[in-house]
């Protein structure tokens, strides 16, 4: 039961571990995608503008300039988070705050609204990564933040995903954000990302599920290992606020998980949803007994309102699967 004090909320506004190292030359673009190359330079070029974001004029006075709003749209595992972090870095982090959709409505809720955009507002950059359109409340409050931190001089950059059915009509998510966001769709320039899921071509997302007594086995084996019941934790995270659950995860190495089923309820279900965004943020591999992922939302879930996470979880929980499965020795 951490407890997170409201300024490590902030502090903690930065690129993930697994994107510790992303930079823009370590983004390998696909040849046969132009668009992926296209997107780096461009935003090689924004990295530019957001640390020299003006110029003096002919009487020596700096001109105001507009910062760059930077809206990235494509599909799963296209490299967009990758290239968000890259910006990040570019920029700086000291002078960058980034995070999750769901890290800036529960900064909100932790500091109220005035207090999250003065203490945004110190910043250069603002990359939210993963802009979800599923809640109307959070996208409003997030639409509402991001115009007071534009109006404060502040750069905006925000990713989101397609669903996996719209892929091959070319349909991305551009013009769904930018519905969303109204009042402030013109001030985004929207770089479409093309391309395949990259976890799919480097690594299986297909793992099998380990036999529960083979995950025991194994973590006891790891320091700083964790070992729990799927059901347990899924009781447990109900008694934890879900924006501290990367302090749950503060000094664990792996993470065991037996008796893994299909999740009961929509409830849970978002719970773990944030659970394997923290867990992916900080590359730390999984293990999981029972099914597996196979099943894990119902087809109920993975067609509703909140398909997107579901979807990225699942897609997110298959790459950590695959390096918890390095843990075993046979």
């Amino acid at each position: 039961m951490p407890q997170v004090p409201a300024d490590r909320l902030v502090a903690g506004l930065e690129p993930p571990r697994h994107f510790a190292s992303a930079s823009f030359e370590s983004y390998h673009a696909d040849p046969s995608h132009p668009s992926q190359a296209g997107a780096r330079a461009r935003l090689r070029e924004i990295a530019y503008q957001v640390v020299r974001p003006g110029n003096r004029g002919l009487r020596g006075r700096l001109r105001k300039v507009v910062p760059p709003a930077v809206y990235l749209d494509g599909g799963f595992g296209v490299g967009k988070t990758h290239l968000l972090a890259a910006l990040a870095h570019q920029v700086g982090t000291a002078e960058t705050a980034y995070g999750t959709f769901v890290e800036f409505t529960h900064l909100v809720g932790a500091l109220g609204f005035a207090a999250t955009v003065d203490a945004l507002a110190k910043h250069r950059l603002v990359a939210i990564d993963e802009f979800e359109l599923d809640d109307p409340g959070d996208t409003l409050l997030v639409t509402r933040l991001v115009r007071e931190l534009a109006d404060r001089g502040v750069a905006v950059a925000a990713t989101s995903n397609t669903l996996p059915e719209s892929l091959g009509e070319g349909r991305f998510a551009a013009e769904d954000f930018m519905r969303e966001i109204q009042a402030l769709a013109d001030r985004f320039e929207v770089l479409r990302i093309d391309g395949q899921d990259y976890r799919h071509r480097a690594v299986r997302t297909d793992e099998p599920p380990l036999p529960d007594e083979v995950v025991t086995a194994a973590v006891a084996s790891v320091p700083g290992a964790t070992l729990d019941s799927f059901d347990a934790l899924g009781d447990h995270l109900a008694r934890v606020h879900p924006s501290r659950y990367g302090a749950l995860l503060d000094g664990v190495t792996a993470v065991g998980l037996t008796g893994v089923g299909r999740v009961p309820d929509q409830a849970r279900a978002l719970r773990l949803v944030v659970l394997v965004d923290r867990l992916y943020d900080s590359d730390i591999p999984v293990l999981l007994g029972g099914t597996g992922e196979h099943g894990l939302f119902t087809p109920e879930m993975l067609a509703g309102g909140y398909r997107k996470k579901y979807y990225r979880t699942l897609s997110r929980l298959g790459a950590l699967a695959a390096d918890g499965a390095t843990l075993v020795t046979t």
